[in-house]
């Protein structure tokens, strides 16, 4: 005789096994008296739910959707809830149950479909549950009968109507191999899940459920710790948490029940991100785990959140904000698509902000996920809830903050190197290499919380000053699409996030600070820009030397900031050694010594224009043409300055038509609201004004200043400035 002997007893039954002619053993395995095993649940009328919601916020027209199920004319069917781990699917499910067991007269049934034994022996309770008998489950369990169809044969001929949730089915395989999902006209069938691809369940109505509005959120904190702060307040912490259910609840609950030491909300939202030894007053030593920050820089103290947890009963992974998703990972890895955690833990190098999907299409990424699996582990990814698609002017990937969080929380140290060096070169390559002048483009804005995310993740410095120069890089970006707000915000909170590793005097940090004082001129912020630009400069001169390009970039701005200020021979002199230096160190014909060249039409007087000068700057124009062509945007705005001195010098037909041409130029290539735009249509303002056509001139001005009041402000001094010539227009 050959082959296994094991046996297994149902009910009351007996198992004989010989071996060879020797041996009978005798096995028992006594089941109770209905014949179900003790491996099933306890129960299957009461939600198995950790943590039942004390109220439940926001999810009204899914929960109106759900009642017209078993109230409506569409009676029955099959609702899928999906979202993201911590999103409050169970929470809906549990709170609708109790609606249809208490007021709708059904009979409530609930499944834990976990996995395929927790799911087998739950349906097969609920068919005892339905009247099966002891016979007809024990041949179900032995594989003598299908037991999905002797489930759903009881369901069906269920003398009252039910409901049936089928709890936490996050793999649709054990639902779909087993047959065990399906539609009745005696009931209603919920699953939740975190499976959000509409393949897996077919002819079901499926229900996203994502995160709360923001006031939900806030008053779902107030519900859980009535006395621990104001609804504002509960609001910053809400923000903090992503708004996330499960973050929500825990976050509550710890305010709700410190005991000894209460903690308001605002002390719980410092803490979240607080240093090492700080107590909630900032003062003094605490050796309170809760109060540890996290290894890396910017995450959520996500010990803090799991510490709202119930001490007293065994923790569920689902409950716990720092391992819910790292059950979706896990199985990931047990099926062989190792690729899709990986494409999340460089995602969560990053910000939990859209991400331009065409980032990911780069030769570099190929150190963290393989090209021919990318695909493969974006769609697992999106399909399993933790990110998801969105379009924001072009298609993108988002991912919830603290899921981000807490997979970098869990990411080995040694994989970080290539996860932010890989991080730096997309970032790199999306960034363009050499920024020009253009229209807004809102791909820029998409970009930026993603660098600085990079820059405060890393710990690497030879890291964070590629991510910092690639944030000063997209600082220039956004300044020269007018983007002014963005461009200051970029390269200032990136300096500050560097200084963390890298010095304040390292050239990359040196640079940023430029690019901020730039920015804080364009904003009208001439005294901040000014002692900005100056305290850069005396460090770049000391440490880089006078000829230093970084240096020269930060003299060419500071001489702008003294011109707009009225401070001309100061502003003149800086300018003058800019040209002289750069001709020097990057050649006459390079742009930016042309650029500077071309900055002096419109500082120089009318003798200067005309006298011998070494630095030729009316034949700027044709310089930029001959060597840069005429398409190029330095060659633009050589002609716009030349049309300024035609018009110093009393040249105004000729000043009128160069002007004219730069503003169509301009209108063409940026559109009528960039600063280069309104320049040029209020220096055509002055020359139609100067050619006695002043309605022309004044109809141009009034344009002018209307929109740098709705694009700068009413009290931008280039504001004040175009209201100052109007005035002066029309008084004639």
């Amino acid at each position: 005789m050959t082959g296994s002997q094991e046996g297994r007893a149902e009910g009351k039954g007996r198992v004989y096994q010989a071996s060879g002619n020797q041996h009978i053993i005798e096995y028992h395995d006594h089941g109770d008296s209905d014949g179900r095993s003790a491996g099933g649940p306890d129960s299957v009328r009461l939600p198995i739910v950790g943590r039942p919601p004390v109220v439940l916020r926001d999810r009204t027209e899914i929960l109106n959707q759900l009642r017209e199920s078993i109230t409506g004319e569409r009676y029955g069917g099959v609702f899928v809830l999906y979202g993201m781990g911590g999103c409050g699917k169970t929470a809906v499910a549990y709170t609708f149950f109790r609606y249809a067991t208490a007021e709708a007269g059904h009979v409530g049934l609930w499944v834990d479909a976990a996995d395929p034994a927790g799911l087998r022996a739950g349906m097969l309770a609920v068919a005892a549950d339905r009247g099966a008998g002891s016979g007809a489950l024990l041949a179900a369990r032995n594989g003598l009968r299908p037991a999905a169809d002797l489930v759903w044969d009881r369901l069906n001929q269920s003398p009252e109507p039910w409901l049936l949730v089928l709890d936490n089915a996050d793999d649709p395989v054990v639902l779909r191999d087993g047959g065990w999902l399906r539609a009745s006209p005696r009931g209603t069938v919920i699953v939740t899940t975190r499976q959000a691809a509409a393949r897996w369940w077919p002819g079901a109505s499926l229900q996203h459920v994502g995160v709360l509005p923001r006031e939900d959120a806030a008053r779902m904190l107030c519900d859980l710790a009535p006395h621990s702060g104001t609804l504002e307040q509960a609001a910053g912490v809400a923000d903090r948490l992503g708004r996330l259910p499960l973050a929500l609840t825990l976050a509550g609950s710890f305010l709700a029940h410190q005991l000894i030491d209460p903690w308001s909300m605002e002390t719980y939202g410092r803490q979240l991100e607080a240093g090492p030894g700080a107590d909630p007053d900032g003062t003094s030593d605490n050796i309170d785990e809760a109060r540890e920050k996290p290894v890396h820089a910017g995450l959520l103290n996500l010990r803090l959140i799991d510490r709202g947890a119930d001490p007293l009963t065994e923790h569920d992974s689902r409950h716990l904000v720092g391992r819910t998703w790292q059950l979706t990972l896990d199985a990931f890895e047990a099926r062989g698509l190792s690729e899709a955690p990986a494409l999340l833990r460089l995602f969560a190098r990053l910000a939990p902000e859209p991400l331009p999907l065409s980032v990911l299409n780069h030769p570099a990424l190929q150190e963290v996920v393989p090209p021919d699996r990318t695909e493969i582990a974006l769609r697992a990814l999106v399909e399993h809830s933790l990110t998801e698609l969105v379009n924001v002017a072009e298609p993108c990937v988002r991912t919830h903050g603290v899921l981000l969080d807490s997979v970098s929380a869990a990411t080995p140290e040694a994989m970080m190197p290539v996860l932010d060096r890989t991080a730096a070169r997309l970032l790199d390559a999306a960034v363009p290499a050499e920024p020009d002048a253009g229209p807004h483009t809102p791909r820029l804005g998409l970009l930026a919380p993603h660098v600085l995310a990079l820059l405060l993740r890393t710990s690497d410095p030879v890291i964070a000053s590629a991510a910092l120069t690639i944030a000063t890089r997209l600082a220039t970006a956004c300044h020269r699409t007018a983007d002014y707000a963005s461009a200051c915000d970029i390269a200032r909170l990136a300096a500050e996030a560097a200084r963390r590793i890298l010095s304040p005097d390292d050239r990359p940090v040196l640079a940023a600070d430029s690019r901020t004082g730039r920015a804080l001129f364009r904003l009208g912020r001439y005294a901040e820009a000014e002692e900005l630009l100056r305290r850069v400069r005396q460090k770049q001169e000391r440490l880089l030397g006078p000829g230093d390009p970084d240096t020269l970039d930060t003299v060419h701005g500071l001489q702008l900031v003294l011109s707009n200020l009225g401070r001309r021979d100061e502003a003149l002199a800086l300018l003058r050694s800019t040209v002289t230096r750069r001709r020097a160190s990057l050649g006459p014909w390079h742009p930016l010594t042309l650029r500077s060249r071309a900055g002096l039409l419109v500082i120089l007087t009318t003798d200067e224009l005309i006298a011998d000068d070494p630095d030729a700057p009316l034949a700027v124009p044709e310089d930029c043409m001959r060597h840069l062509g005429s398409d190029h945007t330095i060659t633009l705005m050589a002609r716009h300055n030349h049309a300024w001195a035609m018009y110093t010098l009393g040249e105004f037909a000729t000043a009128d038509e160069e002007a004219a041409w730069a503003a169509d130029e301009y209108l063409q290539r940026f559109g009528p609201e960039h600063p280069f735009a309104l320049a040029a249509r209020q220096l055509l303002a002055r020359t139609r004004t100067a050619l006695g056509d002043r309605d022309t001139g004044i109809t141009l001005m009034t344009g002018v200043v209307a929109q740098r009041e709705r694009s700068l402000g009413p009290d931008h001094p280039f504001t004040v400035a175009g209201r100052t010539l109007l005035k002066s227009l029309r008084s004639g």
